[in-house]
């Protein structure tokens, strides 16, 4: 069963092109979605960055709906995303912070996932053909090694600013973003494939379709 690494720059469409081998018949492990049950209230990730990034660190632990109103908390204690956002990408050191308290964890998780995907090849269940990892900083976080094959998408930096003003982003926070992350033509080079997302997304399937057939044939 091959391991199928997808990655690529912020806004350039890798959760898409995802999510289209999965109707290819992959099974798709979401780094972004495991990160996001981390983060959830209570759990020991959630309390590690609120006590990193949280406006009043020690108002945290006395009166957490007064520091949600301050900090990087909605009023229901989740973190809001856009608020750490901020944050992280205005200084490097921060992000990087973030990055530690979050990645091993997620890694861990996605490891778990592909180990207990690989031994369903036993089951009489339905089995995909193959796992899909999709990562943001995969080749940043060191995972290229988990893959038999590296997918980058990629767009033009137009859409990708385009894309993350739709998003509700100011033009100099997606530039900031998009600066923040390694450029896409060294991640092109390290890549087995690449998926050019600037069109509509009938050609983005054609693309995901042509590599899908092509790995099937290995």
């Amino acid at each position: 069963m091959l391991v199928i690494g997808i990655t690529g720059g912020i806004a350039c469409g890798k959760s898409t092109a995802a999510k289209m081998f999965a109707q290819l018949g992959g099974e798709v492990i979401d780094a972004d979605r495991i990160a996001h049950k981390l983060i959830k209230p209570g759990t020991a990730i959630w309390q590690r960055v609120v006590d990193e990034f949280g406006t009043r660190k020690s108002a945290v632990h006395r009166t957490p709906f007064r520091a949600a109103s301050e900090g990087i908390l909605n009023k229901n204690l989740s973190i809001n995303r856009r608020r750490l956002g901020r944050i992280v990408f205005a200084d490097q050191r921060k992000r990087k912070k973030l990055e530690r308290i979050i990645h091993p964890r997620v890694i861990e998780v996605i490891e778990e996932a592909v180990t207990r995907i690989k031994k369903q090849q036993s089951a009489p269940s339905p089995e995909p053909s193959a796992i899909i990892i999709d990562v943001p900083l995969l080749i940043e976080a060191n995972l290229v090694s988990m893959v038999d094959k590296l997918v980058v998408v990629v767009a033009s930096r137009k859409n990708q600013i385009k894309r993350l003003r739709r998003s509700g982003l100011a033009e100099v926070e997606a530039i900031r973003r998009i600066d923040s992350q390694m450029s896409l033509r060294k991640k092109e080079k390290l890549a087995d494939y690449v998926i050019r997302n600037d069109a509509d997304l009938e050609e983005t399937m054609k693309q995901v379709r042509k590599i899908w057939e092509d790995m099937n044939k290995l």
